[in-house]
């Protein structure tokens, strides 16, 4: 390290790729009793690893910036393990880029986005909530009493941007039921040439046997299953997001009937300008994300 009076510290460059990888080190792996990196960790273990004899937290920080490295944050990942993940997950991009079995889908054929948001509570707070004020934000009181729970079904029209949903007691067979009929006996799905419904896996709606009983009463619906642990692939999960910015956040109802209430006049409100999903993520981005996980030693897509 070149140093002048009052200049900034200058390191070699196998200083800089020294300090970068070990950033890219899990602490435990080395032995440190750390789950992950703070800077100030980073400056210790890079000084008792004897890379440089002094460095800074800033200079770590300004050299692991320039590569998006963030040692000290995390987020929650479910690594697909689906044999087909592939497969099934390429037949729903087709679907939403309007293709099904390399056939474009005519304008007599459909496709809808379900799934359940469970547990919604209704949380009675003890005292009312503060309205904003000049130099003070909401202000919602910490304590509540649980008024209860409940279940909200929702059906997104992928391609007409239509939202259909209900709340019920409890998910099960027959709630999802109500759903599929709510939406099938309706025009124009009702007299449609197909309607493909986009579902995770689960026991609402699982596996061939929901396949076979929801085609007994509407022929013509095609039950889509993602693959296991791809929610994020449904797009009804981004409406479920907006419902839990917009309408859920925050939790502050008087009853249960105030929750169902609020929802369903939301569901309204919303469908009035709504718009299609601007979906990105297509074939192209799903085969370069399997490879990218195949290379995991983790990763079971071919177990």
């Amino acid at each position: 390290m070149n140093r002048e009076p009052g200049a900034r510290p200058v390191f070699p460059p196998e200083v800089v790729v020294q300090v970068k990888a070990l950033a890219c080190e899990l602490p435990a792996e080395s032995g440190l009793p750390l789950s992950r990196f703070s800077r100030q960790d980073l400056v210790n273990a890079v000084i008792q690893r004897g890379i440089t004899a002094s460095i800074s937290g800033t200079t770590i920080w300004r050299w692991l910036h320039d590569d998006a490295l963030r040692p000290w944050q995390h987020r929650s990942w479910i690594f697909p393990r689906d044999p087909l993940f592939e497969q099934k997950a390429g037949r729903v991009l087709d679907l939403y880029q309007g293709h099904w079995q390399d056939q474009a889908l005519g304008n007599d054929e459909f496709v809808i986005s379900a799934d359940e948001k469970t547990s919604i509570q209704a949380r009675v707070r003890v005292h009312p909530t503060a309205a904003p004020q000049p130099g003070q934000s909401m202000r919602v009181e910490f304590e509540y009493k649980r008024g209860g729970a409940l279940q909200y079904l929702a059906a997104w029209d992928v391609r007409r941007a239509k939202i259909f949903g209900r709340c019920v007691s409890t998910t099960g067979i027959v709630p999802f039921g109500g759903l599929v009929k709510q939406v099938m006996e309706q025009e124009p799905y009702r007299t449609a040439k197909r309607v493909f419904w986009i579902v995770d896996n689960g026991s609402s709606h699982r596996g061939q046997a929901a396949r076979q009983r929801l085609q007994k009463d509407y022929p013509h619906l095609e039950l889509v299953h993602l693959p296991v642990h791809a929610s994020w692939l449904n797009q009804v999960e981004i409406y479920f997001s907006i419902i839990q910015r917009k309408v859920l956040t925050p939790n502050d109802f008087s009853s249960l009937a105030a929750v169902e209430q609020r929802l369903l006049d939301f569901q309204l409100r919303y469908e009035q300008t709504a718009q299609p999903f601007e979906w990105k993520f297509t074939r192209a981005e799903l085969k370069n994300l399997v490879a990218k996980l195949s290379l995991h030693p983790t990763t079971a897509l071919a177990a």
